[in-house]
């Protein structure tokens, strides 16, 4: 994950809706020709980290992905650069530094028996929906490693995730360059003692909720809820990596190392 000094020819800028990030939309697009999201070949992202989020899903699920330079106009800008005034953002862009992210994939089956499918940049998280504690079958790669989890839920995030909701629920904080998931129960009440594991970013993951009609269980991918779940089928999505651009000094993974020092 070196440096890379690309000229991007077509920029699209989408920007949230907030006050500041509209704002500073106005003053970029008095600095030179924006294109379609559609026609361009990367984009400019204006706001926070749930907008960022918005608009990889938004490319995710259309299949038209471009690599993404965010500007924090937000409150935490995890996944952000600082922003700065001014018309400079193409020379930014040019040298910044490229770091690949791919989303999980979900397949999830509900009670009923339809199948959908969601993806996730963050985590996927198994919740259980009324004040009956959950209970999950959980496997890896096909072979039953918690025959039933008694908790709240449980969850897979991947490293952009896992400063998120995973490190909230006591999982680890994994390097972005590990090729690793972090699967980390939520208020586990048994097995006891069990407090998650570290799997290779190439394992198939599946959640099979036990009693499901007694103690049933949502999945939420991101954003996406999806309720009375059965069953719920995960592996990294390689084909939809999305790209993304960080000044230098100010790459992610720097600070995934620089969180784990927090206090």
């Amino acid at each position: 994950m070196t440096a890379e000094a690309t000229a991007f020819r077509a920029l699209a800028l989408l920007a949230s809706p907030t006050e500041r990030a509209q704002q500073a939309a106005t003053a970029l697009r008095e600095c030179q020709d924006w294109a379609p999201l559609e026609q361009a070949d990367a984009a400019v992202v204006l706001g926070g980290d749930g907008f960022m989020l918005e608009a990889m899903h938004r490319m995710i699920d259309s299949g038209r992905i471009v690599p993404v330079y965010g500007l924090n106009l937000g409150t935490v800008g995890f996944l952000m650069n600082r922003y700065t005034r001014g018309c400079r953002v193409p020379e930014r862009m040019a040298k910044a530094r490229h770091i690949a992210v791919s989303p999980l994939k979900m397949d999830a089956v509900t009670q009923a028996g339809d199948v959908h499918s969601s993806y996730a940049v963050n985590e996927v998280s198994l919740l259980r929906e009324t004040r009956q504690t959950a209970k999950i079958e959980i496997s890896v790669n096909e072979r039953v490693r918690i025959a039933e989890l008694s908790a709240d839920g449980v969850l897979l995030a991947t490293p952009v995730g896992s400063t998120a909701y995973n490190y909230s629920a006591s999982g680890p904080i994994l390097p972005l360059d590990s090729q690793m998931l972090a699967l980390t129960p939520i208020s586990p009440f048994r097995p006891r003692r069990w407090k998650g594991a570290i799997l290779p970013d190439r394992s198939r993951v599946t959640f099979r909720v036990l009693e499901p009609a007694k103690r049933p269980v949502a999945a939420v991918a991101d954003q996406k809820e999806l309720r009375d779940v059965a069953e719920v089928h995960l592996e990294i999505d390689r084909s939809r990596a999305i790209t993304l651009l960080f000044d230098p000094g100010h790459a992610l993974d720097e600070r995934i190392v620089a969180e784990q020092f927090a206090y």
